[in-house]
């Protein structure tokens, strides 16, 4: 007999006060060949005109390295900084260049108005092929996240463990131990954790006291199974159609916003549907702007279905 979960709805902020973008949505990484890189006042003109509230900062040099010039391009848009996604080096005995590079990134995202500190664990800041941890490992992991927690949020930072391909907490098994060992905030990615394995509904009913943060991408099943037995690699999945629009993939978007709903969580929703763009910059009604506008919709027509049921 197929489980069924009563949709229970709790007080939280608007959706739309809520939302907000990521600027690889519009093709911005920093991986060599994955695409066109746009400009950051076309992507902000084109977040501001959906109606979103606020970005992420994106791939290293996408915006400015300077908090002054970061606030200065988002007051002009009428957004504001969420945060970023930093990759760290959190597993190896000498945590010394990770701390200074953490206190780098949180400096900068706390100075530019920002409240989420996003961390992927790499296996190094080259993203090299993660090696499994032994136990000591993860009891290391476990220790020097608690260490970025307390820095972080010395610069009023919230912490955000961001399960992630190509990280040491990519698969169900290593999210299962990671929410084991230490007790710290999580993004859920609906994305990486199906990417990976995991089921990000059953995620966000057992773990949505634990998360801080939301990124929102739908992907296809079948793609992603591709990506994760290596016959494809994560740029080439993601031009042959891994990310989605919300509600046409096997992410579950709908049910995973009725368990964080249950839990309360009202912060950030972040669309975040990675695209690379191989060819020309697509047009405003087309590519990005489109598969956003489709997301929206789909997340107001999952709001207003919610409130019907629970009336």
């Amino acid at each position: 007999m197929q489980e069924t979960h009563a949709r229970t709805i709790r007080p939280t902020a608007p959706i739309d006060d809520r939302l907000a973008g990521a600027p690889i949505s519009w093709g911005a990484c920093e991986i060599p060949g994955w695409g066109v890189m746009p400009s950051p006042d076309r992507v902000l003109a084109e977040m501001a005109e959906l109606g979103l509230r606020g970005t992420e900062l994106g791939a290293p040099g996408f915006f400015p390295d300077n908090p002054v010039s970061i606030s200065e391009l988002l007051t002009r848009h009428g957004l504001e900084l969420v945060g970023g996604f930093v990759p760290l080096v959190l597993h190896r005995p000498d945590l010394d260049a990770t701390i200074e590079e953490a206190r780098k990134a949180a400096r900068l995202i706390a100075e530019a108005g920002g409240q989420m500190f996003v961390a992927g664990v790499v296996e190094d800041l080259k993203w090299s092929a993660p090696q499994e941890l032994d136990d000591q490992g993860w009891a290391r992991l476990a220790d020097h996240m608690r260490e970025i927690d307390g820095l972080v949020a010395g610069y009023g930072l919230t912490l955000a463990v961001h399960p992630h391909a190509g990280t040491l907490i990519e698969t169900a098994e290593q999210v299962e131990r990671a929410l084991e060992v230490a007790d710290v905030g999580w993004c859920l990615d609906t994305g990486h954790l199906t990417i990976g394995g995991a089921d990000p509904v059953q995620f966000a009913r057992a773990h949505g006291d634990r998360v801080v943060h939301a990124h929102l991408k739908d992907v296809d099943a079948r793609v992603a199974a591709d990506f994760r037995s290596g016959r494809r690699s994560l740029v080439d999945a993601t031009r042959n159609g891994l990310f989605l629009p919300l509600g046409k993939g096997d992410a579950r978007i709908a049910e995973v916003m009725d368990a964080l709903q249950a839990h309360g969580y009202d912060g950030w929703l972040v669309l975040e549907q990675d695209t690379a763009i191989t060819g020309d910059e697509p047009t405003v009604a087309g590519g990005p702007m489109r598969d956003a506008r489709e997301s929206i919709a789909f997340l107001h027509h999952t709001a207003r279905t919610t409130e019907e049921i629970n009336r």
